[in-house]
């Protein structure tokens, strides 16, 4: 057996189809076959805890949440940096004066405007992102109205709108200390994105996770899609893009696998020599 490798992937669009909780047999085969070889295989996911609790039930060797904010390593929490209460409730009220769309993320639970399911009826597809929310709010994965928030600590906020210039209120206040990270749906007009602490993102949930294990960060390997991967596939000894990804972060990727509805990541593992 060779070295102990590290393997970190993103959820939706990635190791499930977007919004869902399913990966594919072929991928929990892959997986299950890379941790025989003495791997280790992460959730690296924006997903709180609560939303990417039904995943970790297939076996996983910890988790990097919240697109960094929650680290655990087996059952050992190593990171854990909610946002800071005032600067939140500041941000969340820049974003309603301006007509913005909000979800917003404990650790255990999310919360989010009640209009947020007409918005996406006419929004379309298109975006793993989007799609999410969507099949979330459908299937009511636990996304309470907003009215319900009850204090808890927050980790991010996701926001979605019409127009770039609904953001720049929020951007003011809190640009130089939290990252505005957009994916626009042209098709759409519609930007939908996250707000995240500058102070922790995947790749650096990456990074404490070598630390922690006393492995190298050339021995890693991430696979994503969407743009809240770019850190994590900029990290990473060698980076994966998924075929239905984001043009860029194909472009910062070492390879680029099929698509999760075609079994990529199982012939990705293989083309590595993971399983």
């Amino acid at each position: 057996m060779g070295e102990m490798k590290l393997i970190f992937l993103d959820i939706d669009g990635t190791l499930t189809p977007a919004g869902s909780n399913v990966p594919p047999e072929s991928a929990l085969k892959a997986i299950r076959a890379a941790q025989a070889k003495g791997h280790k295989v992460f959730l690296c996911t924006g997903r709180n805890l609560a939303m990417l609790a039904p995943v970790l039930e297939y076996g996983f060797d910890g988790l990097i949440g919240s697109a960094g904010g929650y680290v655990q390593v087996g059952d050992e929490v190593i990171f854990d940096l909610p946002m800071e209460d005032g600067i939140f409730h500041d941000l969340l009220d820049a974003l309603h004066d301006s007509g913005v769309f909000c979800t917003i993320e404990g650790r255990d639970a999310t919360f989010g405007d009640e209009d947020l399911g007409s918005f996406l009826e006419g929004a379309g597809g298109g975006n793993s992102e989007i799609e999410r929310w969507r099949k979330a709010l459908a299937a009511d994965l636990g996304i309470r109205p907003m009215k319900e928030y009850d204090g808890c600590p927050i980790y991010k906020i996701v926001f979605m709108c019409s127009e770039a210039w609904q953001l720049d209120k929020a951007k003011a206040i809190g640009e130089k200390d939290y990252a505005f990270v957009c994916q626009k749906v042209e098709a759409h007009s519609c930007l939908n994105g996250e707000l995240i602490n500058r102070a922790f993102d995947k790749g650096r949930g990456i990074l404490r996770i070598c630390e922690y294990l006393g492995v190298g960060v050339e021995d890693t390997y991430g696979f994503g899609d969407s743009m809240n991967d770019l850190e994590m596939i900029d990290t990473v000894g060698y980076s994966v893009a998924m075929a239905n990804g984001d043009p860029t972060i194909k472009e910062h990727s070492d390879l680029v696998c099929p698509s999760v509805e075609e079994d990529g990541l199982a012939f990705a593992f293989h083309e590595l020599g993971l399983d």
